[in-house]
């Protein structure tokens, strides 16, 4: 089995309304339980889209600091993500499928290294 990271930049999702986001979530949702009911999801969510609700811990200077904020001001940040542990690649490109479907927008897929 081998991990794999199903993820997207919050500016890969685009300009929607409200209501075409309402029609979305049900399906991103569905497709999360069927990971779950086909045993291959570890975790998944969005996440916070306002980044000053970030923060960092920085410990390259030799003394461990908390800061508020992302550590570099970027305009791609992480919007979402899922986990899968799944055979093979062919499997993680099935379920990055499901999931740009469900969701609309793209989806870029790493696997973890062993």
């Amino acid at each position: 089995m081998s991990e794999y990271l199903i993820y997207f930049d919050q500016p890969w999702v685009g300009e929607h309304s409200e209501a075409w986001f309402a029609t979305r979530g049900p399906l991103a949702r569905a497709v999360v339980e069927e990971m779950k009911a086909a045993g291959v999801y570890l975790l998944a969510g969005g996440l916070e889209e306002d980044p000053d609700a970030a923060f960092t811990a920085d410990a390259t200077g030799g003394t461990l600091r908390f800061s508020d904020g992302p550590y570099v001001r970027n305009p791609q940040f992480l919007g979402g993500f899922a986990a899968i542990d799944v055979a093979d690649e062919a499997a993680a490109r099935r379920w990055a499928g499901k999931l740009a479907e469900a969701c609309g927008w793209p989806q870029e897929v790493r696997r973890f290294k062993s």
